[in-house]
């Protein structure tokens, strides 16, 4: 017997609702290639195209506008089902701390659709750089805290994934290696670090043009032409994208780790968690 895929609908419908592969990506705390797959398996299935590129958007065919509003209600079902025997509705304040790059790139989604489950959790988010995060003196202000720790540190917390550190720049514009050119964060970021560590190692010469602590500065900074930086894979915002080239060092490898602190509402800050660990393991 022949079976939806739940995940794949919710992505489909996500993509209708919020405009575009590249939105529900967002929403959805995922990449614009998973989004992509899942669509096209999800029209395997059915053996129907479901979208129809009209320049760069994607806007349901026949077939899509049919599917939409049965597969809205397959999933309100679902739903609703599970908030029916949740024993008792998730209730409380939640203390989140995360790196500027997540908060930017993975929060959006994830906290509308958590907060439209768990109505009654209040989040309280903060972000900032992962050393800021887990200093002793500030660690203890978040019930939750996402940070990024070298593969070689030991570490607290449950390692989620393991990520490569990649370079990311503007696919619009040309990159130049003389010098390179880079946009980073403040001293204490680990891109910045491992970027100065890597690019000491090799002879090329290199400036740093911009320095800006939030994600969507530096991203602003590289779309003017000031530059490339750094990020984990998973963090890449939709409109920047991994760069390759003779001058760029590899970067290595981190952890990206949870570290679960809350006692005074465990059960709500393992629902978070496991909601972080589904979009980044995505």
């Amino acid at each position: 017997m022949k079976q939806l895929s739940l995940d794949n609908l919710r992505t489909f419908v996500s993509v209708i609702e919020q405009g575009g592969y590249a939105k529900a990506g967002e929403f959805l705390g995922r990449s614009q290639p998973a989004v992509s797959l899942q669509i096209k398996k999800l029209e395997e299935q059915l053996a129907r195209k479901l979208f129809t590129k009209v320049g760069q958007r994607h806007l349901p065919s026949v077939d899509g506008n049919w599917l939409y509003p049965k597969a809205k209600a397959m999933l309100e079902m679902n739903d609703g089902i599970f908030r029916s025997l949740t024993p008792a509705p998730l209730s409380g304040r939640l203390r989140l701390g995360i790196p500027n790059e997540f908060a930017s790139t993975l929060l959006p989604g994830l906290i509308g659709e958590f907060s439209a489950r768990y109505p009654d959790v209040v989040l309280e988010v903060t972000s900032a750089l992962s050393r800021e995060l887990l200093h002793e003196a500030k660690r203890h202000s978040f019930d939750l805290i996402l940070a990024l720790v070298n593969p070689n540190e030991p570490t607290e917390g449950e390692v989620v994934i393991e990520d490569d550190v990649v370079w990311v720049g503007d696919t619009m514009r040309p990159f130049v290696d003389n010098p390179i050119s880079l946009v980073l964060a403040p001293d204490g970021c680990m891109y910045r670090s491992r970027v100065i560590d890597a690019l000491k190692q090799q002879t090329k010469a290199w400036k740093i043009a911009y320095t800006n602590a939030d994600l969507s500065g530096l991203s602003a900074a590289i779309n003017q032409g000031l530059g490339v930086t750094a990020l984990a894979r998973s963090s890449i915002p939709t409109t920047l994208t991994p760069l390759t080239h003779p001058s760029l060092p590899v970067l290595g490898k981190v952890n990206i780790c949870l570290f679960n602190q809350d006692t005074q509402h465990p059960v709500v800050s393992k629902t978070l968690a496991e909601f972080i660990t589904t979009r980044l393991k995505a």
